[in-house]
């Protein structure tokens, strides 16, 4: 029977795994935030292809608080390949808006099986079943969804994984090996903290696990001294590389003209350079420790995470832990404080203690400290999905709720990877389509596009060279129905080229706000689906023959 059901676990995980890679490649619909455009892909376009883009704030030389070296070694890299693909004439038009969205999705979903990899590695080590953990992992909507795209919370993820790997280590004999990788912990560490530096919340538990096995398996002080010395020098290059390349990014552009306009001599423009000394995560920390402007970005309750968050991405696995965490808590607090500061053996009861409380701590440690700050998302937690599952996969804890576990991921997957402001793409498809059709080729138009109530579209999928002047594209965010009446009553009274097309996206829920605004249409397409949760539709004009309006993205070309 044992045999039989890990068939079957391979054959399930060989489906949702498949089920991820055909999915990218669809592509999914979904947009989750607009981080997963304008934290790279939206960047890269504008740098290596030379299209129009929105750079945001945390990507101005002004600003830096990004670290572009993962843009550059991910979307970077994968539009440089399409780029070099189409001066090679390998394909007449490489660069569209759908390798524009799926090449860097699918690089990233490529990297996703290294949480796969991660949870086969870790699963014997800390007494979980592998197949029933895989499973678990691939069967999720966070991993289906969020772990597909181009978010740094992904990378964040991914690195954590490694961090776990690399912290678990064991010999043939079953016993703790001895840890070896300190150069690679310094690596990752660093590299996560300038991804961002809340990788340090997901690290402090890998890293204390490391220094326990590091100072319960030497006996000198000189080795022990030595782990320690190569984790911090590898750790202080990994810094070095980050902050150089992050500085010639960021001051490029006024070290080159330093250097030719004033010929400054070569110490001159050193010292520009450590006056212009560009430190990423500090920019960020700076930032976001200050209450004011994280208000800015929203503020939730401290227990967001835990009693909204947790649930929204984990379901009842959410649940189960915090009800272990609660029995665990009476149970070995005391007895583990006691064996970790008082008797210096082996800690083989953080691993094979019934129901793992060191995974309980993996998980619950990052979520505190991430609870401390006051704008909480629920895509900062889809890191802590690795050590979930090994929990939740352990032998003695069998997995019940099988069916509410289906259901519920699910319902995830439609919702966020279909519904979620799912017309939006889909609609800048339509539109490169159209900007880009023979009819505007041969006979050349300017188009203004108008997006209200919608994410923030991502202009490059729109495929628009910077020298084309051609297309502007208006974004109104969340704006009042004055406002937006205002706004498109302008534009229609500037309406008097023979070749200007406008064009307003709006939601299905918005749609009875521009008839207010005294226009008329010449042509409207419904775009279906499309989910605002900012302007949702009413439950009894769902039940309506309309219905399906309210849950569409139109697109309404205003006439003459």
């Amino acid at each position: 029977r044992g045999a039989g059901s890990a068939m079957v676990a391979r054959a399930l995980w060989a489906l949702l795994a498949a089920l991820r890679a055909g999915w990218c490649l669809l592509p999914q619909s979904g947009y989750l935030h607009p981080d997963e455009f304008f934290q790279a892909p939206e960047v890269m376009a504008g740098d290596i292809l030379n299209l129009q883009v929105y750079y945001p704030w945390e990507f101005l030389s002004s600003s830096p608080c990004r670290t572009v070296v993962f843009p550059l070694m991910t979307s970077g890299v994968t539009y440089w390949v399409i780029k070099s693909l189409q001066q090679l004439e390998m394909c007449s038009s490489c660069i569209n808006s759908y390798t524009l969205l799926v090449s860097p999705r699918l690089l990233f979903t490529i990297f996703s099986f290294i949480l796969d990899y991660s949870v086969y590695r870790l699963a014997p080590f800390w007494g979980a079943d592998p197949w029933k953990a895989l499973v678990l992992l691939a069967g999720s909507y966070v991993t289906l969804v969020f772990y597909t795209r181009t978010f740094t919370n992904t990378l964040e993820g991914l690195l954590f994984a490694l961090l776990m790997v690399l912290v678990s280590s064991r010999k043939s004999s079953g016993s703790s090996a001895e840890p070896t990788s300190s150069s690679l912990i310094g690596v990752i560490t660093t590299a996560g903290f300038f991804n961002r530096p809340t990788f340090l919340a997901f690290a402090l538990m890998p890293l204390l696990y490391w220094a326990s096995l590091i100072v319960d398996s030497q006996k000198s002080i000189k080795t022990l001294i030595n782990h320690f010395l190569k984790l911090i020098l590898c750790a202080c290059f990994t810094a070095i590389v980050f902050i150089t390349a992050d500085t010639f990014y960021f001051t490029s552009m006024s070290l080159d003209n330093l250097y030719s306009t004033n010929k400054s001599s070569l110490i001159d423009v050193i010292s520009q350079l450590n006056e212009k000394m560009v430190v990423t995560p500090f920019n960020f920390l700076n930032y976001n420790l200050n209450p004011h402007n994280l208000a800015l970005h929203g503020s939730h309750p401290r227990v967001t995470h835990f009693a909204v968050n947790g649930v929204m991405l984990f379901g009842i696995l959410h649940i189960l832990a915090i009800g272990a965490g609660f029995k665990m808590l009476k149970k070995y607090v005391l007895q583990l404080m006691l064996v970790r500061w008082c008797y210096r053996g082996p800690p083989g009861l953080l691993v094979h203690s019934e129901g793992s409380p060191a995974l309980l701590l993996f998980y619950f440690v990052p979520l505190a400290f991430l609870s401390l700050f006051s704008h909480q998302e629920p895509r900062f937690l889809i890191p802590l999905i690795l050590p979930l599952v090994l929990f939740s996969a352990s032998p003695n804890r069998a997995v019940k709720w099988k069916l509410l576990l289906v259901l519920f991921n699910l319902l995830g997957a439609l919702l966020f990877g279909c519904l979620h402001q799912g017309g939006l793409i889909p609609c800048l498809f339509h539109l490169e389509q159209l900007i880009h059709s023979p009819a505007s080729s041969s006979h050349p138009r300017h188009y203004t596009l108008l997006f209200a109530h919608t994410y923030m579209p991502p202009r490059s999928l729109l495929n628009i060279k910077k020298t084309d002047m051609y297309v502007e594209v208006i974004d109104m965010a969340g704006s009042g129905e004055e406002t937006l009446c205002q706004t498109v009553e302008q534009q229609a009274s500037n309406f008097t080229c023979s070749n200007c097309h406008i064009f307003i996206i709006i939601p299905g829920t918005i749609r009875a706000t521009i008839t207010k605004c005294g226009v008329s249409f010449r042509n409207e397409t419904l775009i279906f689906p499309h989910l605002s949760m900012e302007d949702p539709p009413q439950i009894p004009v769902l039940s309506s023959e309309n219905w399906r309006s309210q849950l569409g993205l139109y697109i309404l070309e205003l006439s003459r």
